[in-house]
């Protein structure tokens, strides 16, 4: 019995189990420096400190606080690296410090690597690695440059440069952290609605981060000729576009006389493609989510729920769930016994994967939202938009958050943390459980649908 606990004791932690370990670990850092003094005009509670710390390393954009007002210059700082650590992922940094300081990574690291940004293969990851810190970096750069442009002429040079490279990270890692509360207090990017450099750059950052890591080196060796790249980047590309092209013409039809009523026809096309960009897990607001239509918040729900795209700084169900659903569905419409797409077969076991990622998101709304009812005064709309939008790591809100109770800030706080790992990865980690060898049964019909 002794020799067993300790063979279990010795057994490494797998990825999954890792990277909890290490985001826990990390938010707990963040909450005690942001309680500091030092980090607030304010004093801060160590719970919204805990709530705030949870939400920048999730990625998430929630907040207790207009981020501009509360934090000072260090509170601030501390912000930017738990989004810089968080979007890129705990072991991506982890391995990229062990690159710089000439550490050979072990094979465990290596497949940790490869799992975090999406590769396929363990070979070449220390290549991918370098490739990755050296784009993130250059978009970040140019990014930060074009909101320089905005920003140094009304706050100066110093804050206009410290601004916007904070607006730079928060896009490209898709967090929704923003400084605009100087301008409107919890506005987000309202006081920016009629301003394209500021939208379309963020809405790039946005694009570029929630694709992955993987895509893009796929991209970049493959250039544009779409018959030589991966199903994977195939999938992921054309998803994308389809959800935001899908995405820019029902948020024009449903805010035209809603929440751009009275806007010019320009300021409509921009904010209906900056809306389909930011609520898939950005969290930039730049309508007012409070003034949608009921057809604007459905629409929102769906598509905060899919997200972004795997091994990307984006939550959310991600696209390629979504595409092997829909490929699976028109697949049993045809009833045929599989799914192929681009002469290529997605194998069954990735099927299952997306079935169940898909039910597990469901069912985590669904209790959340219930929890959030029974311990606030707030409707079941505001409930499952909040819910949805901390589990997808998207930050955007009604305005209902700084009020919530201590309960619901905890059911948050733990979908985000949910949404960030996985909400399926996070549950085999608390479950588990070894697979068991279970004997073959008969086979029977169930009738559905």
């Amino acid at each position: 019995m002794l020799k067993k606990t300790k063979a279990v004791l010795r057994r490494p932690l797998n990825y999954t189990q890792t990277l909890a370990l290490s985001f826990l670990c990390l938010i707990l850092v963040g909450a005690v420096l942001l309680y500091l003094p030092v980090a607030s005009y304010e004093k801060t509670g160590f719970l919204d400190a805990l709530f705030t710390s949870v939400s920048a390393t999730c990625v998430t954009g929630l907040v207790m606080f207009d981020t501009a007002t509360h934090w000072t210059a260090f509170g601030k700082t501390v912000l930017l690296l738990l989004i810089q650590v968080g979007g890129l992922g705990f072991m991506f940094v982890v391995s990229l410090f062990s690159m710089m300081t000439g550490k050979k990574m072990a094979l465990h690291q290596r497949r940790m690597l490869a799992e975090n940004t999406g590769a396929m293969t363990l070979s070449g990851v220390v290549r991918l690695l370098r490739s990755i810190t050296v784009a993130t970096f250059a978009i970040e750069g140019m990014g930060a440059l074009l909101f320089a442009i905005r920003f140094c002429p009304v706050y100066g040079l110093g804050k206009g440069l410290a601004y916007a490279v904070f607006h730079s990270v928060s896009a490209f890692c898709n967090a929704g952290f923003d400084l605009a509360g100087d301008l409107i207090p919890y506005g987000s990017l309202t006081p920016y609605m009629d301003d394209p450099l500021v939208l379309l750059t963020s809405a790039a950052l946005i694009i570029l981060g929630g694709l992955g890591f993987f895509v893009w080196t796929d991209v970049a060796h493959c250039r544009l000729r779409f018959s030589e790249w991966t199903l994977h980047t195939k999938l992921v590309i054309s998803t994308t576009a389809v959800l935001l092209l899908g995405g820019w013409v029902g948020f024009f039809i449903t805010e035209y006389n809603g929440a751009l009523a009275g806007e010019s026809f320009g300021v409509k096309l921009l904010n209906s493609f900056f809306q389909s960009v930011t609520v898939r897990t950005a969290g930039f607001d730049a309508l007012g989510q409070a003034r949608l239509s009921e057809g604007g918040l459905i629409l929102t729900n769906c598509m905060m729920l899919v997200g972004g795209s795997p091994g990307s700084t984006a939550g959310g169900m991600k696209t390629t769930t979504l595409a092997v659903l829909v490929l699976h569905t028109v697949s049993t419409i045809q009833k045929r016994n599989f799914v192929q797409i681009w002469h290529r077969r997605i194998d069954t076991e990735i099927i299952r994967q997306a079935l169940a990622v898909i039910v597990t998101y469901i069912a985590a709304v669904l209790v959340g939202s219930v929890l959030l009812c029974i311990a606030d005064p707030i409707t079941a709309e505001e409930a499952v938009y909040e819910c949805i939008s901390a589990i997808a790591t998207v930050g955007l809100t009604t305005g209902i958050t700084p009020t919530l109770s201590l309960f619901s800030k905890i059911v948050l706080m733990f979908m985000m943390f949910a949404g960030r790992i996985g909400g399926l990865s996070l549950l085999i980690v608390l479950v588990n459980k070894k697979p068991q060898t279970i004997p073959e049964r008969p086979v029977d019909r169930v009738l559905v649908g």
